[in-house]
């Protein structure tokens, strides 16, 4: 159907219930308004792609939106642009990156290679913020995290665990922004939650749990070479070859040694992991932590006393020859120990000892060294702590240190009334 459209005309328009209508444009050549069942009354311009050859159409808009005039001079500026060979299809907006994208394709990237603790940092992004990794950085929200935050609290976790876990997520996502990925934080407002000194308690051995933890180390190696033993008797009766005996080696396996290290050094687990022979200076009694291993990214040169010598020396002793370079090469093809959860936890379990973690021998260390008088800055050089303000967590411990530093004589004066 053709006619001259007019404002007057087209308003008076009646649609027809059973079918939709078309109305050609007798002044501009393919304008068309459709008048739908409903009464809609929509504009559409018909023509044939420069590129395809193909016909389309492409909708103008509503007449509640154009005039007849509006939509005339917006089918010939739209027209033009055909006949220009330009594209006049609403282009799909692009995905939005979802934060795993992101992470995959940019931040894991440079995390690992310029981080020392990367892998560490995206194992705990993937595993603790993986209701978030299909949602585009976007559309995160602060009460989203909040809700997340009051969840962790109700089953039990530590506001100083969710605050290290917090800065995780916000670091990548500044990252994104200072790379313009994004243009902003969608939660850089989310502030730390309070936390209490109750949760910063130091853990530290007693007299008797440090007794008890040794004795069961003993009690294990002597289990682990009777185990070994009676393991190569009974593979001699069947003629099969023989493991290592371990009856003249001064350690079973690497457990106790790694134990004695830690409890003397305060070395860092991770670091202990990535310890090699040439950080190991014998003649000047000195343990050097390189800044590849070490989490303030500084070398840290540690005495070790005569307990981390001789086990040092006895360990060196009935290792030489192996094909690694590390103290503590993994049992499972000689590479760098990924962890020693199952013996630290069976250990525990043998010497009656609880609430007490790995990284809790590095506090043990700390903490024997300030009740023993030490000052808090060579603690704080021994520790390789960044700066004073980890190390103050151990000055509670130091109260006769304390008492003699206000017991000394002060300069009299006398009181003029």
């Amino acid at each position: 159907m053709k006619a001259h459209l007019t404002q007057t005309y087209v308003h008076s328009l009646k649609h027809d219930t059973t079918k939709p209508i078309w109305i050609t444009d007798d002044e501009v050549k393919n304008l068309k308004l459709y008048v739908g069942m409903s009464g809609a009354k929509i504009w559409y311009l018909y023509y044939r792609d420069m590129t395809t050859g193909k016909k389309a159409s492409k909708k103008l808009g509503s007449f509640d939106v154009l005039t007849v005039t509006q939509a005339r001079e917006r089918a010939k500026e739209v027209g033009g642009r055909v006949f220009r060979g330009e594209s006049v299809k609403k282009e799909k907006p692009k995905p939005k990156l979802t934060y795993s994208e992101f992470l995959r394709d940019f931040y894991e990237p440079w995390v690992v290679a310029h981080r020392r603790t990367g892998r560490d940092t995206m194992q705990t992004i993937n595993s603790v913020f993986d209701f978030l990794l299909q949602k585009p950085i976007e559309s995160f929200s602060l009460l989203e995290l909040e809700q997340w935050r009051t969840k962790r609290i109700n089953e039990g976790r530590k506001a100083a665990t969710i605050n290290r876990q917090v800065v995780a997520l916000k670091s990548s996502i500044n990252w994104a922004v200072r790379n313009e990925i994004i243009k902003e934080n969608p939660i850089a407002r989310l502030m730390p939650l309070k936390e209490h000194d109750s949760e910063k308690k130091i853990r530290y051995l007693s007299p008797d749990e440090r007794k008890r933890l040794f004795v069961a180390l003993d009690e294990r190696e002597k289990r682990i070479k009777t185990e070994r033993k009676n393991h190569n008797k009974w593979l001699e009766e069947r003629k099969m070859p023989g493991m290592p005996d371990l009856s003249a080696c001064a350690f079973a396996d690497y457990l106790k040694p790694m134990v004695i290290i830690s409890l003397n050094t305060g070395i860092r687990q991770g670091s202990l992991f990535q310890l090699r022979w040439d950080d190991i200076d014998f003649r000047e009694a000195t343990l050097t932590v390189r800044p590849s291993a070490e989490k303030t990214g500084k070398t840290v040169h540690i005495p070790m006393n005569d307990f981390v010598m001789e086990s040092l020396g006895a360990w060196r002793g009935q290792t030489k020859g192996k094909d690694s370079d590390l103290v503590f090469p993994s049992p499972k093809g000689g590479g760098k120990l990924d962890n020693c959860r199952s013996s630290w936890e069976s250990l525990l379990r043998d010497a009656g000892i609880e609430n007490f973690r790995w990284h809790d021998m590095r506090h043990d260390f700390a903490s024997q060294l300030v009740m023993k008088g030490v000052d808090l800055n060579t603690v704080r050089e021994l520790m390789g702590h960044a700066d004073m303000k980890m190390t103050l967590r151990y000055a509670h411990l130091a109260p006769k240190v304390k008492r003699a530093a206000v017991a000394l004589p002060t300069e009299n004066t006398e009181c003029v009334p």
